[in-house]
């Protein structure tokens, strides 16, 4: 992985290089991105189960003792918890499973944790080797994306390019400029999703590029979320699913200067 790489302004121009921070120094560890991807996609698993008195909502009480008002004992009738109707009549049989409106013998616990936890540091590392890929040209066209010869990984814009190109249209072209004509035209061929989600809709596109920007409400931000494949992430709130989609390692990713300069301050606090 090149210490220096050009950076580019909002003409496709290099105007300089930049050094890349020490967290690209990573090993490139594919076993713990796939744990950290993993351990992000379950922070959207959605719990799921009943509620705790579901079922047990009614009047019903067991009324088999004999010597009780409105006992059910010798009358032919299930002693089971029966609803309790005025002057001493039953009603339908209820909580239990097999009756009307009954509870569910075994409902899903609401209880279970779905969310697979993962050390800070464990988790620094695993980001930092995602970034690491990133920057790896063997590991991003091995994910099938369509990179120019001439480029350099990672790919890194000028601060002044979250300011200046605030249009898609801009952002699109700046893209074309820089080469891109084939990994954009790879969004285009939309998959339709197979089994029981064919009939949900939506399609699955390609992953292409990934924008890491300083500030998540710059003008580039804005105008680049509108591309087809195209993801916007800040700084700040940059996870390894974002650059390891589907637990792979070597995502497209382009920096903005900010952004380096805020992974580079997050890494010295964290030492």
């Amino acid at each position: 992985m090149p210490s220096k790489v050009p950076i580019y302004g909002a003409d496709a121009k290099a105007s300089g290089e930049a050094a890349l921070p020490a967290a690209f120094d990573e090993p490139v560890r594919a076993d713990l991105i796939k744990r950290a991807a993993i351990s992000d996609q379950t922070w959207y698993y959605q719990p799921k189960g009943t509620k705790p008195r579901a079922g047990m909502a009614t009047s019903a009480r067991y009324r088999g003792r004999k010597d009780d008002f409105g006992s059910i004992k010798n009358h032919g009738i299930a002693m089971r918890a029966h609803e309790v109707l005025a002057k001493g009549k039953w009603g339908k049989a209820r909580i239990i499973p097999g009756s009307f409106k009954g509870r569910r013998a075994h409902p899903p616990k609401i209880e279970e944790v779905l969310i697979e936890k993962m050390n800070k540091r464990e988790y620094a590392k695993a980001l930092h080797s995602a970034m690491a890929a990133s920057a790896s040209m063997q590991a991003v066209t091995a994910r099938g994306h369509k990179v120019p010869q001439k480029l350099l990984l990672p790919i890194v814009f000028d601060s002044s390019v979250e300011e200046k190109v605030s249009k898609t249209a801009l952002m699109n072209e700046l893209l074309l400029r820089l080469g891109f004509e084939a990994e954009l035209a790879r969004a285009d061929k939309s998959k339709r999703r197979s089994g029981v989600g064919s009939r949900k809709g939506g399609a699955i596109r390609a992953k292409t590029l990934l924008l890491v920007v300083g500030a998540k409400d710059a003008p580039l931000a804005r105008a680049a979320r509108n591309i087809a494949g195209v993801d916007v992430v800040s700084a700040k709130h940059l996870r390894v699913l974002d650059l390891a989609p589907g637990a792979k390692a070597g995502r497209l990713t382009a920096y903005t200067q900010s952004a380096l300069t805020a992974i580079a301050g997050e890494g010295k606090k964290k030492e």
